[in-house]
Order: structure tokens, then C-alpha cells, then sequence
């Protein structure tokens, strides 16, 4: 009986293809999980491991939502190149913890923003 081990990352039979390394290093960098970025797009991570393990890129509609979750460009996303600084601003998982605080009732969202810059006063002054 063969076991399978969910925690190792399945091996690809062929290299993996520029584009879908290149969409996985973003990920990556940006701290996400597939998951992670399938909630952020709306997208199903069924597609987020399909576009990284193949060689066609992520559909031109979807290409702006991805970028932004990645905090990149569009093309960062597809060119052949370092991408560029990453915009300033909440990204990765930094950015689905605010969207989801958004969504609380208003004294939550102040307790959340009291601490937040509770933590940020503190990190400039020491």
C-alpha cells in the first residue's frame, strides 16, 4: 500500500513551465498560499495550482485581481523579469486580515485600528 504524504509538495514529471514559476515565486514572495490567493481573487485554487504547474498564463480578465493581491503589476505578473518594487500598502496576508476586518461592526474596526497604530506609534518611537 503506497502512502501518500500531504505535506510534501507533489512532484511535477516535467519542468515546471516559466510562467507558472513565475506566478508561484509571487505567491511566494507575497507570503500567500494558494488559498490564500484564491480568496483574495475569487478564484478557486484549483486554478491558482493549475496556472502555476502549466504554461498558460492566468486569463486576461483575472490578470488585474491577481496582480494586486500579489502587489505587483500586470506586467510584472507576465513579463520575464525581476519584478519591480512592491507598492506600498497591505499585501498578502496583511491585506485579507484588513478586508476581513472591514467586514466587522464599526467598534471592532476601531479596536482593530487603535491597536494597529498603537503597534506602528510604538515601532517609530523605539
Amino acid at each position: 500500500m503506497h502512502s501518500y504524504n500531504h505535506d510534501m509538495p507533489r512532484q511535477l514529471a516535467k519542468p515546471r513551465p516559466k510562467q507558472g514559476a513565475r506566478l508561484l515565486a509571487l505567491r511566494k514572495a507575497a507570503g500567500l498560499s494558494q488559498a490564500d490567493l484564491a480568496d483574495l481573487t475569487g478564484l478557486s485554487s484549483k486554478t491558482i495550482a493549475y496556472w502555476e504547474t502549466s504554461a498558460t498564463p492566468p486569463r486576461s480578465d483575472v490578470l488585474p485581481q491577481l496582480a494586486k493581491a500579489l502587489g505587483v503589476s500586470v506586467e510584472d505578473l507576465l513579463a520575464d523579469h525581476r519584478p519591480t518594487a512592491r507598492r506600498p500598502g497591505p499585501a498578502g496576508k496583511l491585506q485579507i486580515v484588513f478586508e476581513q476586518a472591514v467586514k466587522l461592526p464599526r467598534r471592532d474596526q476601531e479596536l482593530v485600528a487603535k491597536f494597529v497604530q498603537t503597534l506602528l506609534d510604538q515601532r517609530q518611537a523605539g
